[in-house]
């Protein structure tokens, strides 16, 4: 799949903008805070209806406008698909084919992205949301169900929350409702538990093998998936919740000191494990660098076996973050068969064919020109 065209309306620093891409590589150039990550963004967020950069959504609408908007012809191996998402003070808006979604669930997969920013340096070294974000993100691409089992866990997570603060500083908790809402979080965190399980032994099929190419055949990686409540990706759902349910039981008391849930799916970790060592703790930034590269290109692969053809990949400043080789492994991967949107202040210093072959757009101001042959 390929993005032809992209419209913004009010989205932030663009008025407007009207732009028709390659689909092969599309390369953005200009120096920082002009406008080139906007763009990008802007893709992502057509695709998935939120910001990879941003939780707060009035600071994609342009300064002092009541709305913004993202418009993008996409063309699949199944025919051309418009899509279109406004967001206002009211909420968002988004529409496939001309047909308003009910929901964003519904929506969100009809165009697949895979970005790899700085920031996803960090999915290996940073916090444990950061990796829960990755693995909500991209599950979320290829299962609409899995979205939807998501919300409705994250819902009853704050209901759960709001009585467990009520009863705050108690001993116990006795209450008809907290025990209906436990039993119907247990019922949703199992579902959310058990696709992430799922969804990592697919990575790993994927970025064990990519890994160890990059790493010169040196390196082995294996990725787990770390209930902090300790389930096994072998159990059944029903031994899940009953194991969930004695974790919660045991876990009562501190949660009512604490007036918040302490097990689940919220609390969950991935472990990044190369020769035997976690890459976190003990591994050096290349080898960290170069587990989260495996990650991304596992995600391209992943995607590509799920729904049929390839993801829109989007390097936003990445390049310049990753050495020579890692750089060629990269571009050498996706060349010809992802269509590739890359951020960088400048082209010098990337040495390769598959960018001398790209289209250029340069960035100024919030302006975009396309370079002519």
């Amino acid at each position: 799949m390929y993005i032809e065209r992209l419209k913004l309306t009010n989205y932030r620093n663009y008025e407007s903008l009207d732009l028709s891409f390659s689909p092969k590589i599309n390369v953005f150039i200009g120096e920082n805070a002009q406008g080139k990550t906007n763009v990008m963004e802007s893709i992502y967020v057509l695709a998935m209806a939120k910001s990879h950069r941003t939780s707060s959504e009035k600071e994609l609408i342009r300064w002092e406008q009541d709305y913004g908007k993202i418009e993008g012809d996409v063309q699949k191996k199944y025919g051309h698909l418009p899509l279109e998402l406004t967001i206002s003070k009211k909420g968002k808006k988004a529409k496939a084919n001309h047909l308003e979604q009910s929901r964003l669930s519904d929506y969100i997969g009809q165009m697949n992205v895979v970005m790899f920013a700085p920031e996803d340096l960090t999915v290996v070294k940073g916090s444990p949301q950061i990796r829960r974000r990755f693995l909500d993100m991209e599950i979320g691409q290829i299962s609409p169900v899995y979205l939807h089992d998501l919300l409705t866990f994250q819902k009853l997570l704050k209901q759960r929350n709001h009585l467990l603060k009520q009863n705050q500083g108690k001993q116990t908790l006795q209450d008809v409702m907290f025990d209906v809402y436990t039993e119907q979080y247990i019922e949703a965190a199992v579902k959310v538990i058990h696709k992430r399980f799922h969804f990592m032994e697919l990575l790993q099929e994927w970025a064990g093998p990519i890994h160890y190419g990059i790493s010169r055949n040196l390196e082995e990686m294996k990725i787990r998936y770390r209930p902090v409540s300790g389930m096994d990706a072998e159990w059944s759902p029903e031994q899940m919740a009953a194991h969930l349910a004695v974790k919660l039981k045991e876990a009562l008391p501190r949660e009512l000191e604490r007036g918040v849930t302490l097990i689940g799916p919220h609390r969950d970790d991935l472990q990044f494990i190369v020769n035997g060592y976690d890459v976190q703790t003990y591994g050096s930034q290349g080898q960290q660098r170069t587990t989260a590269l495996s990650l991304k290109l596992a995600e391209i692969e992943l995607i590509k076996q799920e729904v049929g053809e390839a993801p829109i990949l989007l390097l936003d400043d990445v390049l310049s973050e990753l050495d020579d080789y890692r750089q060629s492994h990269l571009l050498n991967t996706i060349k010809g068969e992802v269509q590739t949107f890359v951020t960088t202040t400048s082209v010098e210093g990337i040495d390769h064919e598959t960018i001398r072959e790209s289209a250029m757009f340069h960035v100024k101001q919030g302006s975009v020109d396309a370079e002519k042959d």
